[in-house]
């Protein structure tokens, strides 16, 4: 079975439709204007075989009553548009050279010299024969006159032709045909879009469910309960998630209190070795339990009212809290972020998510300079960039899910908790952005938050 090549195929589906639409529809209309040609040919052909036995015996009979010097000026107003009459010389040739004649085989001879030599008698009319050449095909029929000089009846088959006013009418046609495919296409696939789009607003940690967009009776009954079941899935999606976060805040929470008591119980162990150990484990713990409770509020960083930011001032700050630390954290900004309007956002948010980032860069950059760099071209672009060991290129994506380490490349003792990252991505969706890792070519990780000029909101956590 032969497959359309994909370079060829449109990759959207109105487009696909109008391709089949219009090409069943060209090949409709050639395959008419094919039929329409050959009954035209076929009607041309019909009216010659009845008319051109009785003309040409009335033309012959002209000349039978004319002097033969005479009959040579009355030959070219006895011609007719598909045949004329051209008169041998005593050789039986003509006076001019033509190419060699040839047994007739065209469906229009045998008719033809049937029709003549029922008018002037079959002992009148010669055997008819084609004439050889590379231009239209031309039939010769010898006749005979009454003094029994040769008279050549030369023939042309008449040719289907279309005119270019039928041309014209028919692509107007076709064109019109195109246009209302493309209007019957376009209203049966903008349900599909509406469909598409809402099935792309559906955010686990959305406020609220999506809802149907335009007047109900504009949406097909199918596609309306398509929509009103995604609405119903996002709501268990919600529910779902929401009871997975309420459960992580709350075990991590009603943790506090026993590695509490278990610290301070701790804090009385006589021996010293054994105290130093256990008193780690509470502190991993602690941190544990720490970056739960975060995460568990970043999946309602959505809910936070959104404001006015000096986007620079508030990264310069955060630089200078690392720098505070006792890191090697430099801010870097390209041409034209300084004159950023202030951007309306999230304020918590974003600063969580940069700090988190900075963090990370920190903690696995092994001391390195880590760089902060804001640059701004369609979107707003926040990059940090450490000079550790870096992410394996198959795990860049799954750093982003929560509880994932890297146990031999970003943290050789632990592997950390694998929340830091995860509690990122949550916050920059809430802001509408979006998070992506990469490795930088001279060695360490690049995490990128990108934020649009409008306000960075996306359209579920407005």
């Amino acid at each position: 079975m032969t497959r359309w090549p994909r370079t060829l195929m449109p990759r959207t589906l109105m487009g696909r439709v109008l391709l089949v639409v219009c090409g069943g529809l060209a090949l409709a209309h050639a395959l008419t204007l094919l039929i329409l040609l050959r009954e035209r040919g076929e009607q041309g052909l019909a009216m010659m075989q009845a008319y051109v036995g009785r003309d040409v015996a009335a033309s012959v009979a002209v000349l039978d009553h004319l002097p033969a010097p005479e009959r040579a000026a009355w030959l070219p107003r006895l011609a007719r548009a598909n045949y004329r009459y051209r008169l041998l010389d005593d050789t039986g040739a003509l006076a001019t050279e033509r190419p060699p004649d040839a047994p007739a085989h065209h469906p229009l001879a045998e008719p033809v010299r049937l029709a003549v030599a029922a008018e002037l008698g079959p002992q009148r009319v010669g055997p008819i024969s084609e004439t050889a050449g590379t231009g239209p095909v031309q039939l010769s029929l010898p006749l005979k006159l009454q003094d029994g000089h040769t008279l050549l009846l030369q023939l042309t088959p008449p040719r289907p032709m279309v005119s270019p006013t039928t041309i014209g009418l028919l692509l107007a046609q076709m064109l019109a045909l195109i246009a209302a495919a493309w209007g019957v296409v376009r209203v049966a696939v903008r349900p599909l879009q509406h469909l598409a789009h809402t099935a792309e607003r559906i955010q686990p940690d959305g406020p609220e469910p999506v809802s149907t967009a335009g007047p109900p009776r504009t949406l097909p009954t199918e596609v309306a309960q398509a929509t009103r079941a995604l609405q119903a899935l996002q709501t268990r999606v919600q529910a779902h998630v929401q009871e997975r976060t309420q459960l992580l805040a709350a075990i991590s929470h009603d943790l506090q209190t026993p590695l509490t008591r278990m610290r301070l119980r701790t804090e009385q162990v006589a021996d010293a070795e054994l105290r130093t150990r256990l008193l780690a484990d509470l502190d991993g713990m602690s941190a544990l339990v720490a970056e739960g409770l975060a995460y568990a509020r970043s999946t309602h960083a959505h809910q936070e009212a959104p404001r006015a930011v000096d986007l620079p001032a508030l990264l310069d700050a955060l630089v200078c809290d690392a720098q505070d630390a006792g890191h090697d954290v430099r801010l870097r900004t390209d041409t034209g972020a300084p004159e950023l309007p202030p951007l309306h956002t999230r304020v918590q948010a974003l600063r969580r998510v940069v700090g988190n980032l900075v963090d990370n860069a920190v903690k696995f950059g092994e001391g390195r300079p880590v760089r902060v760099t804001l640059s701004v071209d369609e979107r707003i672009h926040i990059t940090v960039d450490d000079a550790g060991p870096g992410i394996p290129e198959a795990d860049l994506h799954g750093v982003l899910q929560p509880f994932h380490r890297l146990e031999g490349s970003r943290n050789r003792d632990t592997g950390g908790t694998g929340l830091g990252l995860a509690i990122a991505q949550q916050l920059s969706l809430a802001l509408g952005g979006e998070l992506t890792l990469s490795n930088r070519p001279e060695g360490g990780l690049r995490a990128r938050l990108s934020l649009g000029l409008a306000p960075g909101l996306s359209q579920e956590s407005r």
